[in-house]
């Protein structure tokens, strides 16, 4: 199976899947115009996803077979929905002999803020259930985002420090614990977005300039990151 490297492509046309929280969030590139649907998902991703694949396809004019390369949330996030990503992008990436690229679920966070209002400075946090939250925090520098902090699973009363001013509080972790992060970064942040997931519409604009560079990554790489080995409170746990 040939695997092209994607700078031979003219206008390369991606697929992204993201399915990382509870939402089934999809997007087709045909040259420069972008196709999406943002689903509220649930637990039934695996359900949704190919008749979700086929319209978005039929809508953006395109045959599975025109896709050069997928672009997929990796984590951290949930565990069934980074499965469900990965084993997607796997299958259809080695039936169509393409490449993909993994997306860092909380650096797509940053690019969805940015992309809606300019925010530069993301403290990006997801609700990881269990008491604590995915973390990460990125700056942008140009055309790219610079990892500030690496991601990283925390109780939210313990998240890291972050120096400096005019950061922006993005994703599900600020509803979630708005108390505790509000006193930890209350003199670094000047705006909190508890409601941006991160979407592939991100993934695309992330996984683009990757794609442009290199060849991606063997389907056989779509793996997802986990950053939690325990995935669910004993019963004495509790409460």
């Amino acid at each position: 199976m040939a695997y092209p490297h994607t700078a031979l492509r003219i206008a390369l046309n991606l697929l992204a899947i993201e399915t990382s929280t509870e939402y089934l969030s999809l997007a087709v590139s045909r040259g420069d115009a972008l196709f999406e649907t943002n689903l509220l998902a649930g637990q039934r991703h695996a359900e949704m996803i190919f008749d979700e694949v086929r319209k978005l396809l039929a809508q953006a004019g395109l045959a599975l077979a025109d896709i050069g390369g997928i672009a997929y949330g990796r984590g951290p996030g949930s565990f069934t929905g980074l499965r469900v990503a990965c084993g997607v992008t796997q299958g259809l990436a080695f039936a169509l002999g393409i490449r993909v690229q993994g997306v860092i679920t909380l650096e797509a966070i940053a690019q969805a803020a940015y992309a809606d209002s300019g925010a530069d400075q993301v403290i990006a946090c997801i609700d990881a259930r269990m008491g604590e939250v995915y973390h990460a925090a990125y700056r942008r520098e140009g055309a790219t985002w610079t990892e500030v902090l690496a991601p990283g699973l925390y109780d939210p009363a313990a998240v890291p420090d972050i120096s400096g001013t005019g950061w922006t509080g993005c994703g599900t972790g600020f509803a979630a614990h708005a108390a505790l992060l509000g006193e930890r970064y209350a003199t670094v942040m000047t705006a909190v977005r508890p409601e941006l997931v991160p979407t592939a519409r991100a993934g695309i604009a992330l996984a683009r300039p990757l794609f442009d560079a290199g060849p991606g990554d063997l389907p056989a790489d779509a793996l997802p990151l986990y950053i939690r080995d325990k995935v669910a409170l004993k019963k004495s746990e509790r409460i």
